[in-house]
C-alpha cells in the first residue's frame, strides 16, 4: 500500500479536459450582463423555508424543495429552489448603496427529482433584480431581450421566446409575466409585491427576472 508504490507508466490514451458547455455559456452571459450595468452577486446555496415560500407568498407543495435532515440554523433549512430569496436578501443588505441598484446571479438551484438516484437534481438559473426610485420593470424586460438576443433566440411564440400573463405571490397581479420558450414556461418576471419587499426589509420598489438556462441554451 502507499501512493509511492503505484507503478508509473504512460497512459495508453491521450485525453484532455475542457469547460462544460453550460458553464461556458454561463460565463459568457455573466460578461454580457455585467456590461449592461448589473453587478454579479454570489449567495448561499441554502436558505430558510420561510424565505423560499412564506416570504414570497408561495405555497410549498412538498415536491420542490430539498430539506436538510438536521439543519444547524434556521437560516439554512433547505437547498434553494430558486435564486430570488438570495437576491432579495442581497438587495436588502445593500439598500444603502446609490440607486438604482442592479444585481444578478447565474448559478444552480436544487430541486427534488424522483428520476435521479439521489432524489434531487441541479438546474442552472439566472436571476436579475433592479431597485430604485421606480420598479424599473422596463429595465429587467430589456435585460431579458438582450439575453435572448445574445443566445440568438428570437421573439416568437412558436420557435423562440414569448411573454404571457401570469400570477405569482411574489409579484404584483397584472405586473407579472411568465417567460415561455417554444411554448414551455422557463421563468417569471415582473414587479415585486410590496408584501414581498416588506418581508425582506426593502423600502423601495423593485422588479425581478428569473429564468432557467439549461432549457433555453439547449445544453
Amino acid at each position: 500500500y502507499g501512493y509511492n508504490n503505484v507503478p508509473r507508466k504512460v497512459p495508453s490514451t491521450n485525453t484532455y479536459g475542457k469547460q462544460l458547455p453550460l458553464n461556458k455559456i454561463s460565463d459568457l452571459l455573466r460578461g454580457e450582463i455585467a456590461q449592461a450595468g448589473f453587478t454579479e452577486i454570489l449567495t448561499f446555496g441554502l436558505c430558510s423555508h420561510a424565505e423560499a415560500f412564506a416570504k414570497l407568498n408561495r405555497q410549498d407543495d412538498g415536491q420542490t424543495a430539498v430539506t436538510l435532515a438536521n439543519p444547524k440554523t434556521l437560516e439554512f433549512e433547505i437547498c434553494r429552489p430558486c435564486l430570488l430569496p438570495g437576491t432579495l436578501k442581497t438587495m436588502s443588505n445593500g439598500q444603502q448603496m446609490p440607486k438604482p441598484i442592479r444585481i444578478f446571479e447565474i448559478t444552480d438551484v436544487v430541486l427534488k427529482c424522483s428520476d435521479n438516484d439521489v432524489g434531487a437534481m441541479n438546474r442552472r438559473h439566472l436571476c436579475a433584480m433592479y431597485g430604485g426610485m421606480s420598479s424599473g420593470f422596463e429595465v429587467t424586460h430589456g435585460l431579458l431581450d438582450h439575453i435572448m438576443s445574445m443566445l440568438d433566440v428570437k421573439l416568437d411564440a412558436k420557435d423562440g421566446y414569448a411573454l404571457a400573463e401570469a400570477k405569482d405571490g411574489a409579484f404584483f397581479d397584472g405586473r407579472c409575466a411568465k417567460v415561455l420558450y417554444k411554448g414551455e414556461e422557463i421563468g417569471l418576471m415582473g414587479t415585486l409585491h410590496p408584501s414581498t419587499l416588506e418581508a425582506f426589509d426593502i423600502p423601495f420598489p423593485c422588479s425581478a427576472l428569473e429564468i432557467r438556462l439549461d432549457t433555453v441554451t439547449g445544453v
